[in-house]
């Protein structure tokens, strides 16, 4: 690899994990992770304020971490790409995390948005990528 590789390898890397650093934006990702979700899902899932999810998603999505999907009046954030949830789960198990249970949400959010008028907000796990 040449320096000027390196350094954008370097440089590139670094730049992802520091959007990675927050542990509300690692949860975000894993709740984004397992499907797309717009704010409102966010909310009633990890039990966070509107305004500091949007604060983060929009670090994430400035970052290239995450993408979007307008339906109406809603937005829904999903991963950029899906490896990165790997990523997460790898950096968790190094970090010596078992399974770790994300939110214990269970029943629906009333928002109104397509996704919740039609489905429950489930509990999520981070380890095993699958919903309860």
């Amino acid at each position: 690899m040449k320096t000027s590789e390196q350094k954008n390898f370097a440089r590139k890397t670094a730049s992802m994990f520091r959007a990675l650093g927050q542990p509300a934006r690692l949860r975000i990702l894993v709740a984004i992770g397992q499907a797309e979700a717009c704010v409102c899902h966010l909310e009633a899932v990890l039990g966070m304020r509107q305004a500091y999810i949007s604060q983060h998603l929009m670090a994430l999505r400035d970052s290239g971490l995450v993408a979007t999907r307008r339906e109406g009046k809603y937005i829904f954030y999903r991963l950029q790409d899906p490896d990165l949830l790997d990523l997460i789960k790898n950096a968790a198990k190094t970090a010596g995390v078992g399974s770790v249970d994300l939110a214990s949400v269970g029943g629906k959010k009333d928002c109104g948005c397509p996704s919740c008028s039609t489905h429950e907000v489930e509990t999520l796990a981070l380890s095993g990528g699958q919903s309860d």
